[in-house]
C-alpha cells in the first residue's frame, strides 16, 4: 500500500507540475493581450495618461458640437454668397469694329458686361482719327432704354447667348 500511496503522490506532483505549466501559458498569453490592449487604449487616448475615455469622449462631443457650428455657418455664408454671386459681372462679350472708313483698323469696341439676369450695362469706344468717344449705355433684363447700335446690339446678343449662361 505504500508503493501505491508513493505512486499517486507521484501521479498528483505531476498533475500539479502540469497543471502549473498550463497556468503559466495562459497567464504570459493573457498578459501579452493586455499589453496589446493597453497600447491601444494610449494610442486611443492620444499618448495622455492623466485622461481617461469618459473625458476623451466629453472633447469629442464637444469638437462635434464645434465642428456641426462651423458648418451650419459655412452653409449660410454660402448661401449667401450664391444669392450675391447672381449680381455680379457674369456675362461678357467684346466686339472690334470700324467705326470711320476713314480709320485703318478695328479701333473702335463695344463692351457688354452682364449679371446673371441679364443686367448691367454696354461700353462703346468710337475712335476717329480727331476724335474718341465713350458710350456707357445701362441694360435691364437684356433691353435697354437707349437706342443700342448694331455693334452694341450685337455684343449684348453674344453676351445673353446660352453658351455665357
Amino acid at each position: 500500500m505504500d508503493g501505491l500511496a508513493y505512486l499517486n503522490a507521484t501521479v498528483l506532483a505531476l498533475a500539479a507540475v502540469v497543471l502549473s505549466l498550463i497556468t503559466l501559458v495562459i497567464v504570459l498569453t493573457l498578459g501579452a493581450r493586455q499589453r496589446k490592449l493597453l497600447s491601444r487604449y494610449r494610442r486611443f487616448l492620444n499618448g495622455s495618461a492623466t485622461q481617461d475615455i469618459e473625458s476623451l469622449l466629453l472633447a469629442q462631443a464637444t469638437s462635434l458640437e464645434q465642428l456641426n457650428t462651423d458648418v451650419a455657418w459655412v452653409k449660410a455664408e454660402m448661401s449667401k454668397l450664391s444669392d450675391q454671386v447672381q449680381y455680379h459681372t457674369q456675362k461678357t462679350a467684346i466686339l472690334r469694329f470700324n467705326a470711320f472708313p476713314d480709320t485703318g483698323s478695328d479701333l473702335s469696341f463695344a463692351i457688354a458686361l452682364l449679371d446673371a439676369h441679364n443686367n448691367g450695362m454696354v461700353v462703346s469706344s468710337l475712335y476717329g482719327r480727331s476724335e474718341s468717344r465713350v458710350y456707357a449705355k445701362p441694360i435691364q433684363n437684356g433691353t435697354s432704354s437707349y437706342a443700342l447700335s448694331e455693334e452694341e446690339k450685337q455684343v449684348l446678343a453674344r453676351a445673353m447667348a446660352p453658351a455665357h449662361a
